[in-house]
């Protein structure tokens, strides 16, 4: 793998001054320095056209960083180095590709959605799954020479890593003490990152942030599923009022029985308690029946 390095690059202000000169010299020489230096025709040429040279080679060598970006310089198909100041800069033209876009890449972070995939849960459920993805390149050679378009790599690699983080968790409903992905989403994209991190390292890039932003069943059980919710939901009320009317029983012979109220008999008491788990436990209002007898002769 190629491994970044710092590249080699002058302030272009510098050579712009040294460009002036080269301009200068060249008119001088031009309009008087023959007279001056007593120098042969041949020779004169010869030093003009070296300075015309230098004069129409050295803009080439210009370029500019915004802030966040960079310029890998390659030369002959060698890599040369990555310049990361921002500024005008220049260096050897040969260095430079072109269109000069092809080796200016930037630094600054980037957002990228997966699209919303369709896949099997642990439990082999299907279900719907989107996330978004923070990245930035942080290694130029990496991304430019190791992978080709980065870009489209980090994409591919992107749906690989969540497909696969689909089929390691079930959507919920989990065993003991089991991570899923509705209740630990935090926990998941943790993972997610962690797996992305370990796959786009190959590309120079470095994974900031992920997050699911979609998470349910495929529309085909979605109704099932739902059902299936509701009636975990209503046994879970129903197991919770039945515990809170028998403590509420107890409770209620208990203080008869220390206040010595009445004095009741297991009949009395059973039935007693049959009067209060219907009263507690029913869903509508309760009618009282009045007894205006007794059970016992």
């Amino acid at each position: 793998m190629t491994n970044e390095k710092q590249g080699s690059s002058v302030k272009g202000w510098s050579m712009v001054a040294l460009h002036f000169l080269l301009v200068v010299a060249m008119v001088w020489i031009f309009l008087s320095g023959a007279n001056v230096v007593h120098w042969s025709f041949l020779q004169i040429v010869v030093l003009l056209s070296l300075l015309i040279i230098a004069a129409v080679i050295l803009p080439i060598g210009y370029f500019t960083l915004q802030p966040n970006e960079a310029k890998v310089l390659v030369l002959f198909g060698k890599y040369k180095g990555t310049v990361r100041s921002d500024g005008f800069h220049w260096t050897n033209p040969l260095q430079l590709t072109y269109p000069r876009s092809t080796y200016t890449l930037s630094l600054r972070i980037r957002n990228f959605e997966i699209d919303k995939l369709k896949v099997n849960d642990k439990r082999g459920n299907p279900i719907e799954i989107a996330a978004v993805v923070v990245w930035h390149v942080e290694d130029t050679a990496h991304a430019l020479f190791d992978v080709d378009h980065y870009e489209h790599y980090v994409k591919i690699q992107s749906d690989a890593a969540l497909r696969h983080l689909a089929n390691c968790y079930p959507y919920d409903h989990g065993e003991e003490e089991e991570m899923t992905l509705r209740s630990g989403m935090d926990e998941v994209a943790q993972v997610l990152k962690k797996e992305l991190q370990e796959r786009l390292a190959k590309a120079g890039v470095r994974v900031e942030e992920t997050r699911l932003t979609h998470l349910a069943y495929a529309p085909e059980i979605a109704s099932a599923m739902l059902r299936r919710q509701q009636a975990e939901a209503i046994i879970a009320a129903r197991r919770k009022i039945v515990h809170g009317a028998v403590s509420m029983v107890e409770m209620a012979l208990e203080e008869l029985e220390s206040k010595k109220v009445v004095n009741l008999d297991e009949e009395r008491k059973a039935t007693m308690v049959s009067n209060l788990l219907v009263v507690l436990c029913a869903e509508a209002e309760v009618t009282p029946v009045i007894n205006t007898g007794t059970l016992y002769k």
